[in-house]
């Protein structure tokens, strides 16, 4: 497949002849996941054109699903209020209900206003449940059986609706009152004899979750089980959607996105093809509350000021001690987010935790703090600043690690995002703690270094 770059190019140049039909053959061999880094290159017009091209060859709904939201806005000004609707008609719910999400407000009653009536109040059904749901990410397409069906039936029922549905994994039974009885896998339906009955080839007590579930405890499921979709129902038992593994991997994607971007204090919204204002926007906060501990790290630093006039050869050392204290630390808030993230870890079983991330620290410590301080005294030619060095470490590590694992684990326990400001607050941490122990040391031994 060509570059995007080289596509981009060859795309331009074709819009620009005039030449739209080796345009259209250009685009029919690019997937739609491949579109985003292409249409982040042209200019309004170009995308317009682009779009125009799509709806003639159907595809313009797939693309539109495949965008990374922060390209939406500019695609979105090239398309009319009637052909968004239309796209939207051809989506799922789940998809429908994303992509709505991103229409801008002064658009939004006008394009949902042209949709048929079923779709719209399907869709502002699925509005009402609460983000980050299951409700929010299933689908209401899905084949229900009867217990009473023969495997033969069952598979006339699949054909039926096998032209309009794209998804079925599973087939999934349920009573008259639509309560969800069991599940049988396409394989196992395949392989019964045609009269055999539903009920005796299905899975009793299938694994489902109610609409309010969380997100990230679906896909906790389908990970821990190794399902391919996870039927949705209510508090009641009725059977009303299904989150298939596509809808799944978007929710793993989303969800390590997320931690990943709260350690790093960035907002979700800041992505690589957001404007320059709205990434400025929402990095700055973060960036001033870093720059307080930041100085909060370097007021400690300033109350050894005589110190450092007295033994110059300390503040080379700082920025060692500082960064194997933070890097200590971030490492273990990465595994300890990921044990909650994961449900691997409670709040209950947390002691143990951070019990073994201090001695994890601390062993590491005194490892690296042996090594530090052997370099140490091989260059300033002084064991006394070698053993302060050492000592300094095994307690920054220590304490490193401890806060690496407390941090998130209090988050949790507060029931805030366990990832958000903890890398802020560890690496702070460690800095200011790493910085009063190797300077605090020295001072008490002063006399040895000068």
């Amino acid at each position: 497949m060509a570059s995007p770059v080289v596509t981009t190019r060859i795309l331009r140049r074709l819009l620009s002849s005039g030449v739209t039909a080796r345009a259209e053959r250009l685009l029919e061999r690019i997937h739609p996941a491949d579109l985003g880094p292409l249409l982040s290159d042209l200019t309004p017009d170009e995308i317009r054109a682009v779009i125009d091209m799509l709806f003639r060859q159907r595809r313009a709904a797939t693309t539109l699903r495949e965008l990374p939201p922060e390209l939406l806005p500019q695609v979105f000004d090239a398309v009319t209020d009637e052909r968004l609707a239309q796209v939207l008609s051809r989506l799922e719910i789940d998809d429908m209900l994303e992509l709505a999400e991103a229409i801008p407000e002064e658009r939004h009653d006008d394009v949902m206003a042209l949709l048929p009536e079923e779709q719209r109040l399907e869709l502002r059904k699925a509005e009402l449940y609460e983000p980050d749901t299951a409700g929010r990410v299933m689908t209401t397409s899905f084949v229900a059986l009867d217990e009473k069906m023969t495997a033969e039936e069952a598979i006339d029922s699949i054909r039926a609706v096998g032209e309009t549905s794209d998804s079925i994994l599973y087939l999934y039974v349920v009573d008259e009152a639509r309560q969800l009885r069991g599940v049988v896998p396409i394989r196992r339906l395949v392989a019964a004899p045609p009269d055999r009955s539903i009920r005796e080839i299905m899975i009793d007590s299938p694994i489902s979750v109610t609409i309010a579930a969380d997100q990230e405890e679906v896909a906790n499921l389908v990970a821990r089980y190794d399902l391919l979709a996870v039927p949705v129902t209510s508090e009641d038992g009725e059977m009303l959607g299904v989150i298939t593994i596509d809808d799944i991997i978007d929710v793993i994607t989303e969800e390590a996105t997320e931690d990943m971007y709260h350690l790093a204090g960035l907002s979700e919204e800041d992505r690589v093809f957001t404007p320059a204002r709205q990434s400025i926007r929402k990095r700055l906060p973060w960036m001033l509350v870093n720059l307080c501990t930041a100085f909060a790290a370097a007021s400690v630093v300033g109350f050894f000021e005589r110190t450092l006039e007295q033994v110059v050869a300390l503040a080379i050392f700082l920025p060692v001690v500082a960064g194997m204290g933070g890097n200590g630390g971030v490492q273990t808030l990465t595994v300890i987010t990921r044990a909650i993230a994961l449900g691997e870890i409670e709040f209950s079983s947390g002691i143990r935790a951070m019990l073994k991330e201090m001695a994890v620290g601390l062993t590491i410590g005194a490892v690296v703090g042996m090594l530090a301080a052997g370099l140490a005294y091989v260059w300033q030619g002084n064991p006394w600043l070698g053993g302060v060095l050492f000592v300094s470490m095994v307690i920054t590590m220590a304490f490193a690690g401890l806060l690496g694992a407390s941090v998130p684990l209090a988050l949790k326990a507060l029931k805030q995002d366990p990832a958000l400001g903890s890398g802020v607050i560890v690496t702070s941490g460690a800095d200011m703690v790493g910085f009063l122990a190797f300077l605090g040391i020295a001072t008490l031994l002063l006399d040895n270094l000068v």
